[in-house]
């Protein structure tokens, strides 16, 4: 019987991190972005009108984000609140950074995370092939692989 080809998770076999607790993490990663800009440009510049600096904000948010999360499992404000990005198959690392760059970019278009499936994963997920958990769900598909 010849192999089948791999076909990305539809849902995922254990549970996913709350919307608020998301919500919330995506609030501390803003003012974590916005701080690190007005170090940068300072606060009179942040607070000019028409200033790129809020533009910059936002390159800081996707970046910061992308790369917390290949490298550490979640970004600044997901770690902070006790959440951790996983492969969608529960087992795994996070290996490729562009899924995740872009999983960051659709966050950043707004509407992803607010379309979701049943099984709490936005579209963000579903292109990126992650799911949010909370440390618990993160500890336990480490010791049992799901």
């Amino acid at each position: 019987m010849p192999d089948q080809p791999t076909r990305p998770v539809s849902t995922v076999p254990f549970p996913t991190a709350s919307w608020g607790r998301r919500i919330l993490a995506l609030f501390v990663d803003w003012v974590a972005s916005t701080l690190v800009v007005i170090v940068f440009v300072g606060l009179d510049e942040y607070g000019e009108p028409g200033s790129p600096a809020q533009l910059y904000t936002l390159v800081v948010f996707v970046l910061e984000a992308a790369l917390f999360t290949w490298l550490l499992g979640g970004s600044f404000g997901k770690l902070l609140t006790g959440l951790r990005v996983v492969p969608a198959a529960g087992r795994g690392r996070l290996s490729n950074p562009l899924p995740l760059l872009g999983r960051q970019v659709a966050i950043a278009l707004v509407i992803p995370p607010l379309v979701f499936r049943s099984d709490g994963r936005g579209l963000h997920d579903l292109l990126a092939g992650t799911a949010t958990v909370t440390m618990d769900t993160y500890r336990r598909l480490t010791t049992t692989g799901v």
